[in-house]
């Protein structure tokens, strides 16, 4: 009953509700990144949800487009703005996703949205994280985030669909604040950003 007519309607009105609540944060932001990023706060990248229906994920800019002599881009780490590690650090980069759970392309709780190119790579249980919407947190993010490998991260995912549940939601979302709060899993050590899916990692 909780995952096929609660679970909407609850994301709909938290994220609502996260929104005002959030909104001075929400501006200070935006105005930090629209001087960092040359007037660019937004960062916009498809991502495969619910069924493997591709939609636009919207996320604060934390890396600026600066480039070389031969003009490619920089390092993930050069590229990191003061600010940007800022907002990554306190997660507050996640909160224009309020935006896309109120449009339906996401919940609050589910396995993170990862890239287009990883569909191929999954193996038939792994396909499984798709049943359900992508979420801002999950439990994977609340047992380990970043600094887990991969396929503990998918085995994660998919437990998730099998145990979706409005207690796994609840304690998914006051664990979330608790790993917020310690900057756990961010990264994987000596990385700014985690490593790419290949299939095998």
């Amino acid at each position: 009953m909780y995952k096929s007519y609660l679970k909407r309607p609850l994301d709909f009105l938290v994220a609502l509700i996260g929104l005002i609540v959030l909104l001075p944060i929400f501006l200070l932001v935006i105005i930090g990144l629209f001087f960092a990023n040359d007037g660019k706060p937004f960062f916009f990248q498809a991502r495969p949800g619910l069924n493997e229906k591709i939609f636009k994920i919207i996320k604060f800019k934390t890396m600026n487009d600066k480039t070389d002599s031969q003009g490619n881009l920089l390092s993930d780490s050069d590229r990191l703005t003061p600010i940007g590690a800022f907002v990554r650090k306190t997660s507050l980069d996640e909160i224009p996703q309020l935006i896309n759970v109120l449009k339906g392309d996401m919940s609050l709780i589910g396995p993170r949205p990862l890239l287009p190119q990883y569909l191929s790579l999954y193996n038939e249980t792994q396909k499984r994280r798709h049943d359900v919407r992508p979420g801002i947190t999950g439990w994977a993010q609340v047992n380990g985030r970043n600094a887990i490998s991969w396929q503990k991260k998918l085995e994660l995912d998919v437990w998730y669909v099998d145990n979706l549940s409005l207690l796994v939601d609840l304690k998914v979302f006051f664990l979330t604040f608790k790993k917020v709060f310690k900057s756990e899993g961010i990264s994987q050590q000596g990385h700014v950003t985690t490593d790419a899916f290949n299939g095998h990692n």
